[in-house]
């Protein structure tokens, strides 16, 4: 007989019926499959198009039809698939890619659209939904991290949010990685930084006397904790891309982006759970083609060396990539040679962890006149990536007002799960 492993100790268990285990069975079995490395994904890194990009002029193009405007299609490193010429870096890393091009959404305010596509839910007056971000930190193994585990890079005016599962999951804040990260270096000596503590702690402790929860709800001791730890951490060292040898530094492209990409795989490598990096200004209500040439030479060579990096160094079975915006961009140019907001049909791109590459799921009308093929709704994406990395994506968690909220209400789309 094979030795008996946790996992197979835990299968006898759950054909035993001890359903009392099954907490407890679910941590260790992924405990064992992580230690047999074929476990889930443990991180996500989410590029973030702010603005809606033209999934035209990106990654699903249609030279040569009423709807395709300049943008001209290259092959790629995937049969059968091509995308925009722009994209001639990441054209070669399409093997390890997947392309869902029929997202379908209901929300086409650029607030409304984030929100929608960060969290899988239209917005609701009566409850703040987690970002996936924020799901992931609190779902996923803490591990060693000294380092908030929920990190925004270069964030927009609607960030991930922690919602419902606390504000303890918010994205901590950081602009270009050129700069050092601001406030957690002491302006004072360590005797008198300690004085100050001791003093902080007195204060505190007579607002705690009774009232003690509302002294745990506001977060302040944990925050305070939790800085100082980061402080003193020989990890904040990933959020300088510096120490990074230039010819990789000039390979992500040297941009904010670049760097907030670079820093991102350097991140998770220390424990981040999910890093989101923000492109702006894919807004193209006119010059729509001008504005999408520009940005692809800060997106590709960013992504695509995202890509080979994670490859490189055996990271991107364990890190689910993500990129795309609030929506897309309408079929037909407008008289500002320009493209509108498009919630009907749009692309997203997934890569890493146990999602297949090489597959384009979906199709748009050459015509711009029918509905996509084979829709999805945002809510399948969140529930495949969930999927990915391990976390059953119709768990519940209650609501404020009691009320019992699943992570996603998708479905998985089971094509790109391996």
């Amino acid at each position: 007989m094979e030795p008996l492993t946790r996992r197979g100790a835990l299968r006898l268990a759950a054909l035993g019926g001890l359903s009392w285990l099954t907490p407890l069975a679910h941590l260790l079995a992924r405990e064992a499959e992580t230690t047999e490395g074929d476990g889930p994904a443990q991180s996500l890194i989410f590029l973030w198009l702010a603005g809606g990009p033209s999934q035209l002029e990106t990654f699903d193009p249609h030279p040569g039809t009423m709807i395709g405007g300049e943008t001209k299609a290259i092959e790629t490193a995937a049969s059968g698939i091509r995308i925009a010429a722009d994209y001639a870096r990441l054209a070669e890393r399409m093997g390890d890619v997947s392309l869902v091009r029929s997202l379908v959404s209901k929300e086409g305010d650029h607030e409304r659209g984030t929100y929608m596509v960060k969290t899988g839910y239209r917005p609701n007056p009566t409850v703040v939904h987690p970002s996936i971000g924020a799901i992931c930190c609190q779902q996923l193994p803490v591990g060693e991290a000294e380092l908030p585990r929920h990190i925004a890079i270069l964030p927009g005016q609607w960030p991930a949010l922690g919602g419902l599962l606390g504000k303890q999951y918010d994205a901590f804040r950081i602009y270009d990685p050129a700069n050092k990260v601001p406030s957690i270096v002491a302006q004072v000596p360590g005797s008198r930084l300690q004085r100050r503590l001791d003093d902080l702690a007195v204060v505190e402790n007579a607002f705690s006397r009774g009232r003690s929860r509302q002294a745990r709800a506001t977060l302040h001791r944990d925050s305070v904790d939790k800085a100082r730890t980061m402080m003193s951490s020989e990890q904040v060292k990933a959020f300088d891309v510096g120490l990074e040898p230039a010819e990789l530094r000039k390979a992500y492209g040297d941009t904010p982006f670049g760097r907030g990409c670079l820093a991102a795989r350097r991140l998770i490598e220390v424990g981040a759970r999910c890093v989101e990096i923000t492109l702006p200004g894919w807004d193209s209500h006119a010059n729509n083609h001008e504005v999408h040439r520009k940005l692809a030479q800060t997106l590709d060579p960013a992504l695509s060396s995202l890509l080979s990096d994670l490859r490189r160094r055996d990271l991107l079975k364990k890190t689910i990539v993500l990129c795309g915006g609030e929506f897309g961009r309408a079929p037909h140019i407008n008289p500002a040679a320009g493209r509108d907001h498009w919630p009907q049909g749009f692309t997203m791109l997934v890569a890493g962890g146990r999602v297949r590459g090489g597959l384009a799921i979906g199709e748009t009308d050459p015509a711009g006149e029918r509905a996509v093929a084979h829709p999805h709704q945002v809510a399948d994406l969140h529930a495949t990536v969930l999927t990915a990395l391990g976390i059953d994506p119709h768990h519940e968690e209650l609501a404020p007002i009691g009320r019992p909220i699943q992570l996603s209400e998708g479905r998985p789309i089971e094509e790109l799960l391996g």
